[in-house]
């Protein structure tokens, strides 16, 4: 085991250029989605958040029920839409990057928008007499919240980038894991480790550790600062 992990620090140290390919790839597919996720979900959070309409409810029941969605439900839609019997074919977008991000897109977004729903519905009764009070229009409501929102969004999109990059079940089955092409962190470990390739398996597990560590303390730091 003390071998194996002495095996792995080397291999991170040496660059190795299959290692520097997979974080190539994982951080094109994360970096991507989650931002593409916050555009999208930021806006939708903040109005259902702050709106008050009929079937709002009904809205945030299904989104939080896509928060909730399986992985490899989303792989398994995507992989009936767009593989050969399916009417997205003639895209031959399947076993690609560019529909893992978009699987991942899906997966993440309900989870932006949910948590700027929540945040925001604590806050939308005060800004909104506030806005009231200065005779703002709903364009001045809407960037007076998103104002409010700064540090919640830095938190969340931290959420959405941590979901990314340990997200497996969709990207394996929409991306293959294929070498040099679509493979990512969490493919590679499962598949090198398969293969009994322990060393570049653990090297990767490391990596993402030290991710995963990073981002929790970004977000802790983050949360105290908006406590107080």
């Amino acid at each position: 085991m003390g071998s194996s992990i002495q095996k792995a620090i080397a291999l991170i140290l040496s660059a190795d250029r299959e290692l520097l390919n997979i974080l190539g790839t994982t951080a094109r597919v994360s970096l991507t989605s989650s931002v593409i996720a916050l555009l999208i979900g930021v806006p939708v959070g903040i109005w259902l958040g702050a709106c008050r309409f009929r079937g709002r409810g009904a809205l945030v029941v299904v989104n939080r029920t896509l928060m909730g969605m399986p992985p490899v439900v989303c792989g398994l839609l995507f992989y009936m839409l767009f593989s050969g019997v399916g009417p997205f074919r003639h895209l031959k977008l399947l076993f690609t990057v560019k529909l893992m991000i978009v699987a991942q897109v899906v997966l993440i977004t309900p989870i932006v928008v949910g948590n700027m729903e929540t945040y925001v519905s604590d806050i939308a009764p005060a800004m909104r007499e506030t806005a009231k009070g200065l005779g703002f229009g709903l364009g001045k409501r809407f960037l007076l919240l998103l104002n409010e929102c700064v540090y919640p969004i830095f938190s969340v999109y931290l959420l959405a980038f941590a979901r990314a990059i340990a997200e497996v079940g969709a990207v394996s089955m929409v991306g293959g894991a294929i070498a040099w092409k679509t493979n990512v962190m969490t493919t590679a470990i499962m598949q090198y480790t398969n293969r009994g390739n322990f060393t570049l398996g653990i090297a990767l597990g490391l990596i993402l550790m030290t991710l995963s560590l990073i981002v929790n303390v970004v977000l802790s730091l983050m949360q105290r600062r908006m406590s107080r």
